[in-house]
């Protein structure tokens, strides 16, 4: 037989497509159980917080992350009432779900929640809500750091020496951890005055801080700095300041970042100089992969932690950012976070 350089590269593709068949049935067993039939997996997300931008983010990070493992995703959505939330939980029990994603809310009424469903053998993540319990890693956004770098960047900008208004609401993990810095800076800072502390989580929140921040600023007509370590609450502030005509006479500094955020920052004369910020997105996907490794057997940690971004006014403008999507195209380091990425898990196509 006379081979031929054709008939050479007929028997190649056959040999290759011989291959791909053999590797197929082992490229199935890469993912490990139960992801090696996702469609059969059921997990939940059990939302306390779900109004302004980040939350909407952060499901859609979810989501995205849901649909790239195959898994059937069911959304309970609390809307701010706290024994709704642990309803909701028992509710996602009574569902059958393989792993639940508790996402903000209040220790004391989710804790005993979250073990009931340890209990009944289901595996459990958090993100932002301390549930105090040693078999639920906890996924954050760093909020230390988140702080820490929104106020160095307030002393890089107005010195050493200054009065401020601070907006915080207590018992909320994430609050709770941003105001442990805060106090640090106090500290740390003898020329930083604490004028006025304020905040609310009613509904609508921006326009109930900012109904609060005018009162504040009337009595305190000094402050140079608000530190809003919570971008509802920046906005909130932002409208109080825009109507008092204070813009140019006190700067900003908050926690978090969004689309519309963005385009307040850059609006002329805008008073909010800084946020630090994780993609809201990123942290959804991050918590569906920690919760995705629990259920495959591994072990994501303790505290998942996804490392923050410091964002000024003056980076928006010089490199004129005006979405999310180019805030990540512009700064890469916002775009991704290699956290609990094992080598199996498919990851949201880009």
């Amino acid at each position: 037989m006379n081979i031929t350089r054709r008939i050479l590269g007929k028997m190649a593709l056959g040999l290759a497509g011989a291959t791909m068949l053999m590797q197929a049935p082992a490229l199935a067993q890469d993912k490990p159980a139960p992801f090696d039939n996702p469609g059969e997996v059921k997990i939940a997300l059990v939302r306390y917080l779900s109004t302004g931008d980040f939350f909407q983010a952060y499901l859609s990070g979810v989501e995205a992350q849901a649909k790239a493992l195959g898994v059937d995703l069911r959304v309970l959505d609390s809307r701010q009432d706290a024994a709704l939330q642990a309803d909701m939980v028992d509710q996602a029990i009574a569902l059958g779900v393989d792993g639940i994603i508790i996402q903000h809310g209040l220790t004391e009424s989710m804790k005993e929640a979250a073990q009931r469903a340890v209990d009944a053998g289901i595996k459990v993540v958090a993100f932002d809500v301390n549930v105090e319990n040693d078999k639920i890693p906890q996924i954050e956004q760093s909020d230390r750091d988140l702080a820490r770098l929104a106020l160095e960047q307030a002393i890089k900008d107005n010195g050493e020496s200054w009065k401020a208004g601070y907006v915080y609401v207590a018992g909320i993990a994430p609050l709770d951890r941003r105001d442990e810095t805060w106090r640090e800076f106090k500290a740390k800072y003898s020329g930083i005055n604490e004028a006025a502390m304020f905040g609310t989580l009613d509904n609508p929140i921006a326009n109930s801080v900012a109904n609060q921040a005018r009162s504040v600023l009337s009595a305190n007509p000094d402050i140079k700095v608000m530190f809003a370590p919570y971008d509802e609450f920046a906005k909130g502030v932002k409208i109080a300041i825009d109507e008092a005509g204070l813009s140019s006479d006190i700067k900003i500094y908050s926690a978090d970042i969004s689309t519309s955020d963005i385009a307040a920052m850059r609006e002329p004369g805008s008073a909010w100089a800084a946020t630090a910020a994780t993609n809201p997105a990123v942290v959804g996907q991050v918590s569906v992969r920690a919760l995705a490794m629990l259920l495959a057997g591994e072990d994501p940690g303790r505290q998942v932690i996804v490392p923050p971004t410091l964002i000024t006014q003056a980076q928006l403008n010089e490199n004129d950012i005006k979405n999310m999507e180019e805030l990540s195209a512009k700064l890469p380091q916002f775009a991704h976070a290699d956290v609990a990425v094992p080598a199996w898990m498919p990851l949201p196509a880009k």
